[in-house]
């Protein structure tokens, strides 16, 4: 009884099961989907466990029944797609991740942030490319190729950060939450980058020359990725702007910003770039310009849409995680018994500690020294948090090992079948064990203040979700006393800040509109909601004070 995703979403007749099966499979999963946001929510008075840790028992739980019902053949009702997870679950994820961060604090923390995404992530790359060379050939695991090898680098690059941002108060501790956030999404969009550039250079023949093509390959998709993304967003804000869609629907509105976002994706697919980075850049320009150009109940709606997409994408893959980590097919082809996989999935989480820390603690020194002494600088407490939000693996690696390791879902050959089964140990463990330690370590060493969450509540009138687009701008800050280092590494950020504040305001708000520049629409929920009574200008009220 399972069913391949990917013959349901193009063609749903001609299924090598039944119509009636196909139906039950669905039924069961959706169930399941349900079952994990409730116990979820029941679980979350503590936050000692989240909605993916959830989705991953449930995940075993359910493999393990349908194990049993059929008497050991099969533990899984759909057959995994990595075309699907690439086209349809991971767009909303890293949208709404560029949509919702907070601008200020993200852009703040810039150079740190692409520092630790992309400079940590070739870091961590390296180690554990050559960690795999060394060590895994001990292990007996089978014929690797340099190109695997560079694979497997890319796929245990990327994190998964989302068990440490659930319990870390952002505003509590903003630089921290910023920190984690901003490079959890630059390292999944530069793993992709490393995993798609490795794809398409002559491995086979490698020298200097495929090396620098390499380096030029990842660059090129890092830039012109980014610049679609840039380019998809601002065209969505002169749309809206220039059409004022408010004037006939709203829904008008609504629709051309979900469009927009994933034709960007999809573009940047069919040109061979990077989706991940291109539709985060596109979220991030969607909230600066687009989302401060429609009413009211867009701004809402599209907030809680694309959340909501999101929340039930990660779900979903976790969930058949759970329930693929018992298919029996792969650990009898994998090894007569669990104890290579299981040595193998030690190797990696090793290489993964390794690599962490040989990045994040050169870097955040580096990093400090750069800070004006008005900026909090990264403490070793702060540090330790962030090399152990790294630790955990999860949706990107899963889907970039079924995409080199298999064929739609299934593996004939016994070293794919290891590293197959070996990316599943990982990720149940860093998910399961590292997310369970994740609230004590944090309370351990960034104890929360007393007093702060009563603070925050009376200060905060603004939905969450909406609240992290009003306050899009950041505060350049004044001079103060530093170091000759100092000075030379904060200059350029500074120049940079105050060159880009006076370029927007001049330029790029009165033609793409953005928060100060809303079209005024006769009869439309923005005139009552911006041009209402004591409110004279084209900002509201919740936006002044952010």
């Amino acid at each position: 009884m399972r069913l391949d995703l990917g013959e349901l979403a193009f063609r749903y007749t001609g299924l090598a099961v039944s119509d009636h099966d196909s139906i039950v499979a669905i039924n069961i999963f959706i169930a399941l989907l349900c079952g994990c946001i409730v116990f979820g929510h029941l679980l979350e008075g503590n936050r000692w466990v989240n909605e993916s840790t959830t989705a991953l028992v449930l995940g075993l739980i359910t493999g393990g029944v349908i194990l049993l019902c059929t008497k050991g053949v099969n533990s899984r009702i759909l057959i995994f797609s990595e075309d699907i997870f690439f086209i349809y679950l991971l767009p909303p994820i890293i949208f709404n991740a560029g949509l919702q961060v907070k601008k200020k604090q993200f852009f703040r923390n810039f150079a740190t942030i692409i520092l630790f995404g992309a400079a940590g992530t070739l870091i961590s790359f390296v180690i554990i490319t050559f960690g795999a060379m060394g060590l895994f050939s001990k292990l007996d695991v089978g014929p690797l190729e340099l190109g695997d090898y560079l694979a497997i680098g890319a796929i245990f690059s990327a994190t998964d950060s989302v068990c440490t941002l659930q319990v870390l108060n952002q505003d509590e501790a903003p630089l921290l939450y910023s920190l984690v956030f901003g490079e959890g999404v630059v390292n999944d969009a530069t793993s992709v980058v490393l995993f798609n550039a490795i794809q398409n250079i002559d491995i086979n023949h490698f020298d200097v020359f495929v090396l620098l093509q390499f380096i030029g390959k990842f660059l090129s998709l890092f830039f012109t990725s980014t610049v679609l993304g840039v380019a998809a967003g601002l065209l969505s804000a002169y749309i809206i702007k220039k059409l004022c869609f408010a004037r006939h629907s709203t829904d008008r509105e609504v629709a051309i910003m979900i469009l927009m976002a994933y034709l960007s994706y999809m573009l940047s697919m069919l040109l061979d770039l990077s989706g991940i980075l291109t539709v985060f850049f596109c979220g991030i320009v969607m909230s600066h310009y687009t989302w401060h150009n429609v009413t009211e109940s867009s701004r809402v709606t599209t907030k809680h849409t694309f959340a909501t997409l999101s929340f039930i994408a990660e779900i979903f893959l976790f969930l058949y995680v759970g329930m693929d980590a018992l298919d029996i097919d792969k650990w009898k082809l994998a090894s007569s018994s669990p104890k290579k996989p299981i040595a193998l999935s030690a190797v990696i989480l090793g290489l993964v500690m390794v690599g962490r820390a040989a990045f994040v603690f050169p870097l955040s020194f580096l990093s400090n020294l750069s800070k004006k002494e008005s900026h909090p600088k990264i403490s070793f407490n702060q540090q330790v948090i962030i090399w152990w939000a790294g630790l955990m693996r999860g949706a990107v690696s899963i889907a970039l090992a079924y995409n080199k390791f298999t064929t739609s879902g299934h593996t004939a050959v016994r070293v794919n079948a290891v590293m197959i089964t070996s990316t599943i140990i990982v990720v149940l463990f860093s998910t399961m064990v590292f997310g369970l330690l994740t609230k004590p370590l944090i309370n351990l060493l960034v104890p929360p203040r007393t007093g702060t969450a009563a603070d925050i509540s009376s200060q905060s009138f603004i939905d969450p979700l909406t609240a992290s687009l009003l306050g899009s701008d950041f505060d350049v800050g004044q001079l103060t006393p530093q170091t000759n280092l100092q000075y030379l590494l904060t200059m350029p950020t500074r120049s940079v800040h105050r060159v880009w504040r006076k370029f927007d305001d001049k330029f790029m708000r009165p033609m793409f509109g953005g928060r100060g520049f809303v079209p005024f629409v006769p009869g439309s929920p923005i005139e009552r909601s911006v041009h209402g009574p004591g409110l004279l200008g084209t900002v509201t009220e919740a936006e002044d004070r952010s």
